[in-house]
């Protein structure tokens, strides 16, 4: 039995290394993976990714898909689990922990809906908020449950995969997020929210990295290098990679796929993104175990973007709002492939500095105070 005083918000001492590093250093891969949505202005191939023509373009498309997309949310949510471990191990008693948690989690929904409506409606704090509250009802399921739970759910993650991506055709319009070719702000802000409800269905795979997390989470398996998290940093990576491979290929115009071949490389793709996801963050719980108390100004810099993980994630889609949609800048519509994989490096990067600036100057994120202060009510 807990003998925590109370749930409250984790000190800067209390704060574990390797899921600030992970979410610091993996919020480049989101910025490489949600700046590729924002192209527009050509054909669209597998998984509404942009057919592309020039080599650097082609070979770029072949590694984010491969290594980045459906695989970098995961981590995330794997993340999310493990840090509602944390927060439920703070408690003075059941009830203060799912109260604290459920409130957490409505609030999310609360800043996902206003993400999504007014900058980027790919926003996933809504889906986390989502997994928050059905984790409320999970926190005392036996561990061989959770992981139960978290197997099963890979069928209906497949099946959808299967379903929503069946074609690697290409075609002119959008299947969905129509509002990122939207040259009218206020047509693609009345049509973000509706995108906003539709993109659950096409991150299914990231609840079965959460019930993980919730698992791992219970073990503290991120500060131990134990041998099953070097097989998973190890196996995970590689599993995600072979299996997102065929679809990249496809996206980089090095292979084709008839109907049920594009179904079949789908459906691969999404399940073992959610094995690359848990293998990266399993990689980066070594990496902070390696690194112990020796934090250079590289690695803590990191760590405060993974501190301030949610107001940079936020800042990443005001810039790339401002530089590629078609009523701003409208870069989208003529940036390759490989050029916005540039510029989604030099956004976090940008986002990584002002989170270290942040930390000299004594400030949390502005979207981890307002969080804090609507969740935990008292002092």
């Amino acid at each position: 039995m807990t003998t925590a005083v109370g749930a409250r918000p984790v000190g800067e001492r209390e704060r574990q290394l390797a899921p600030d590093l992970a979410r610091g250093v993996m919020l480049a891969l989101i910025a490489i993976a949600n700046s590729a949505i924002y192209l527009y202005d050509r054909p669209y191939g597998i998984r509404q990714h942009v057919i592309e023509t020039g080599l650097a373009d082609r070979v770029t498309s072949v590694i984010a898909m491969s290594l980045v997309d459906a695989r970098a949310y995961p981590m995330f949510a794997a993340l999310f689990g493990y840090g509602m471990v944390q927060i439920w191990n703070r408690r003075r008693d059941d009830a203060e922990g799912r109260r604290v948690l459920r409130r957490r989690s409505l609030w999310l929904l609360v800043f996902g809906a206003v993400h999504a409506t007014l900058l980027f409606s790919g926003d996933v704090l809504g889906v986390y908020g989502l997994i928050g509250l059905v984790i409320c009802l999970l926190l005392r399921v036996r561990d061989r449950t959770l992981l139960t739970l978290a197997a099963v759910w890979m069928v209906p993650v497949a099946l959808s995969a299967m379903l929503a991506y069946s074609t690697s055709y290409g075609s002119t319009e959008r299947t969905y997020f129509w509002s990122f070719t939207a040259e009218n702000p206020l047509t693609a802000l009345t049509l973000r929210p509706i995108e906003w409800l539709i993109t659950p269905f096409g991150l299914l795979g990231v609840f079965t990295a959460a019930l993980v997390g919730v698992w791992a989470g219970r073990r503290e398996l991120l500060s131990t290098p134990t041998p099953l998290l070097r097989r998973v940093a190890l196996w995970g990576p590689i599993i995600g990679a072979v299996g997102g491979l065929p679809v990249g290929l496809v996206a980089g115009g090095f292979l084709t796929a008839p109907g049920s071949s594009a179904m079949l490389y789908n459906a691969a793709h999404m399940v073992t993104g959610v094995a690359g996801g848990l293998g990266y963050a399993a990689a980066m719980g070594l990496l902070a175990h390696a690194i112990g108390a020796r934090r250079g100004p590289v690695v803590t810099a990191l760590a405060a973007c993974g501190q301030r993980s949610m107001t940079c994630y936020l800042l990443q889609s005001v810039v790339f709002v401002a530089l590629l949609a078609p009523y701003t800048a409208g870069l989208g519509a003529w940036l390759g492939t490989a050029a916005t994989a540039v510029l989604a490096i030099a956004t976090w990067a940008s986002t990584v500095v002002v989170a270290e600036l942040m930390r000299r100057a004594g400030m949390r994120g502005p979207a981890e105070t307002l969080l804090r202060r609507l969740v935990y009510r008292r002092g």
